[in-house]
């Protein structure tokens, strides 16, 4: 469905240097149904094709199926807000693809559950909560900073920010590290889950309006258990009296549902901590480890970083009030999650037939609104393709075009936590150091359940002279 009338783009000004990070190339059209079957199965970043940076929407069939693809504010806000009891319920494919994993959690439940549970978890991770969760951000930065400084060897920087992130949400969730073979269990139990599970779900594309329970095979059994098993015997150290009085674990067991006046019971709150845990500690890691790639790209942009971090902060910690005068700093973190956000593409289920900016929906659709898409687009961003943190402090956001935390009633609970955790991460780790991509190393994006750099990102920490 082609655009209708000129293109105007918003401009900011040109930074010395500015560049354009890896993205998979599009495709000149669209891909024929089996190349779209087998892409997605592999990399749903490798679908699109060249006018889906320019469409405001599309619609194709796969197979029994209608896919209607929203890439324009209009249709964004009408799915997401608007007429949101519509599309409230995630896809199949999601849903299935979490659910020996997150079992009925936040992320993928919808109705009365997810009513019921957004009661209980959203003022345990609000802003208003984070002053206490601050230190527990800053502490782990600092302890990884003194690691990296015993020695200036080559690390992964995806493992790197997932260690750190994961030693964040278990002091915030657990309220006690988890030990590094704890912590070890869950990022490569998770690792494994993505690298095996099936997101596609075939069955649904047949007309199986649920899908079908994927198969769970001996590997993803064994990547689950390594998760649950973590989860579970801190949630039960809680319930035994054992736990941190401060964690979000201890707020949910002592919470009373303000309606019905009940407590969460011990299954529900495994998978909300599991649900925390996950969302927490993943997609914040991924994010700092796109905004190091970026940096280590961008020096124009490295330099104002550092520039901005020596003079407000001038070699202390950052609190939670610097947060604000760190605006550099957070323009490079919202720039990374406009070019890679951790969730690229958000998917719902059509509950009934409807008409999107003029277009018919079929009831059961699988309907999407695609980050990746949306963040990109030819429409509503100068440059959308270039690293261009500027535009985050000269422009206002266009409104409905930047939802990397999704947007309206189902807007992450946790988007004040982590955009809060990455600001303050990316401050102390770069007050110290800058960090080199191995020469030659090539960088490819890559989404399975959320958006890694395939094979990991080789840097090293280079001590600020």
């Amino acid at each position: 469905m082609p655009l209708s009338g000129p293109i105007e783009t918003p401009t900011v000004a040109d930074p010395p240097g500015a560049f354009i990070p890896a993205y998979p190339v599009p495709h000149a059209t669209c891909p024929s149904i089996p190349a779209l079957i087998l892409g997605a199965r592999r990399d749903l970043l490798s679908i699109w094709w060249e006018r889906a940076y320019r469409n405001d929407t599309m619609s194709v069939r796969m197979l029994a199926r209608q896919i209607f693809i929203c890439n324009s504010p209009e249709s964004v806000k009408h799915v997401m807000v608007t007429n949101n009891d519509n599309f409230e319920r995630k896809s199949p494919q999601m849903r299935r693809a979490l659910e020996f994993l997150l079992g009925d959690g936040l992320f993928i439940s919808d109705g009365e559950t997810w009513t019921t549970r957004r009661r209980f978890v959203a003022p345990i991770v609000h802003r208003q909560q984070l002053s206490r969760f601050v230190p527990v951000m800053v502490n782990a930065a600092l302890e990884r900073a003194e690691q990296w400084a015993e020695t200036d060897t080559e690390r992964d920087i995806l493992l790197e920010m997932a260690a750190l992130t994961a030693e964040i949400i278990a002091r915030a969730v657990f309220g006690s590290s988890l030990g590094s073979n704890q912590a070890a269990e869950v990022i490569g139990g998770f690792s494994d889950y993505q690298r095996h599970i099936d997101q596609f779900n075939l069955p649904f594309f047949l007309g199986a309006d649920e899908g079908w329970p994927p198969f769970k095979g001996p590997r993803i059994r064994r990547a689950t258990r390594r998760v649950r098993d973590v989860v579970e015997s801190v949630v039960d150290a809680h319930r035994d009296g054992r736990g941190d009085r401060d964690s979000m674990i201890a707020m949910m067991f002592d919470r009373r549902d303000e309606v019905t006046g009940e407590h969460l019971s011990r299954d529900a709150i495994i998978n909300e901590a599991a649900t925390i845990f996950m969302a927490g500690h993943e997609t914040t890691a991924n994010t700092l480890a796109w905004a190091w790639y970026a940096l280590s790209q961008a020096p124009w942009a490295e330099a104002a970083l550092h520039e901005e971090l020596d003079r407000v902060l001038d070699g202390r910690a950052p609190t939670i009030e610097d947060v604000p005068r760190l605006p550099y700093t957070r323009a490079i973190i919202e720039e990374t999650l406009r070019l890679y956000p951790p969730v690229p593409i958000l998917s719902r289920q059509a509950r009934d037939a409807d008409r999107i900016c003029g277009h018919p929906v079929e009831a059961g659709a699988l309907v999407m609104v695609v980050p990746w898409l949306l963040h990109r687009h030819e429409k509503h961003w100068d440059r959308p393709h270039h690293f261009i943190p500027e535009r985050f402090i000269e422009n206002e956001t266009p409104g409905f075009c930047y939802i990397p935390f999704a947007t309206g009633p189902r807007i992450c609970a946790g988007a004040s936590f982590g955009l809060t955790e990455a600001v303050l991460c990316l401050a102390v780790l770069a007050q110290r150091f800058r960090l080199i991509l191995r020469p030659g190393h090539k960088v490819q994006p890559r989404c399975r359940l959320t958006l890694r750099p395939l094979g990991g990102l080789p840097m090293t920490a280079a001590p600020r002279s």
